[in-house]
């Protein structure tokens, strides 16, 4: 069964845990994902972005097959199905096919425009039980279509933003989308701890969970970061595994080509990955 993020974000900020975000973007993705929450008993968030949505035909597909796995893995840990950096149609089109967590990403607008059509969307959501995440400062980088400057946040339109009722809040605080560069200067930890200190108990996130060094993510999540997203980290393991079994020959081998094996390596990489992750954001037996 698919919930709204609210209750487990909620659970994370007064843990001082994270829950981790993981993208999906077909079949594979999910079930790894779904299966390494249940098996380390922890709440897990999936992302889809816009672009992924289409690429799996649609939000209505991607709702039925991720509440099919819940039922035919007997997926019992808390599940949430979330819009990542959603436009305003895209939110409403989300929340129609079934997901239970949305993302509005209103950065790009001014302060004003921004809070309107948040506001717009949190009564939309309200009388769906869904969950909603604002975005305050562009997160730096490109994923998936969606570019952002990496402009830090203004605390005070932290607060403003959160003060509307939001299940959640992203707030650029110096990370990026993909790959971090050589020259990164690091995550804005005096912009976050004014952050928290302005929106209180609303669960904050942190995206661009990829290539962030494990001691940041830690502090982070001391003030107040309880949900982590990693999308690019699993994408990478996922790409250094299938490469590493056809460049071993092993396709060629038997009946290696048939895509349940390509695909298993990489299926397993996710795994690991989305472990490991579960282990730093500290939500492994938390569901």
């Amino acid at each position: 069964m698919l919930v709204s993020a609210q209750e487990m974000l909620t659970k994370a900020k007064a843990g001082k845990y994270a829950v981790g975000q993981f993208n999906i973007n077909n079949m594979e993705w999910t079930k790894a994902i779904l299966l390494t929450a249940q098996e380390n008993n922890s709440p897990v968030i999936l992302g889809v972005s816009e672009g992924a949505g289409k690429y799996m035909c649609g939000y209505n597909t991607v709702t039925a097959m991720v509440k099919g796995m819940i039922d035919t893995l007997g997926i019992t840990v808390p599940v949430a199905l979330h819009l990542d950096h959603g436009s305003y149609e895209g939110a409403l089109k989300a929340m129609d096919d079934g997901f239970s967590s949305v993302m509005f990403d209103g950065s790009h607008y001014g302060i004003e425009e921004n809070i309107e059509k948040t506001k717009e969307i949190i009564r939309l959501a309200a009388e769906k039980g869904i969950s909603v995440e604002a975005e305050v400062g562009a997160i730096g980088g490109e994923e998936d279509g969606v570019v952002g400057g990496g402009e830090v946040a203004d605390p005070d339109e932290c607060k403003m933003i959160a003060d509307l009722g939001v299940t959640m809040l992203a707030a650029g605080i110096g990370n990026i989308h993909g790959v971090y560069p050589e020259n990164w200067q690091g995550l804005n930890f005096d912009v976050l701890a004014q952050i928290q200190e302005k929106t209180g108990t609303m669960p904050l996130v942190l995206h661009g969970g990829t290539g962030i060094p494990d001691e940041m993510v830690k502090k982070a999540i001391t003030l107040g970061v309880s949900k982590v997203n990693v999308n690019t980290e699993c994408q990478l393991a996922f790409a250094a595994a299938t490469r590493k079994y056809i460049e071993d020959g092993k396709d060629k081998q038997g009946k290696g080509f048939d895509p349940r094996k390509l695909l298993a390596p990489g299926f397993e990489a996710i795994k690991a990955t989305v472990k490991e992750k579960m282990e730093l954001f500290g939500s492994i037996n938390q569901a």
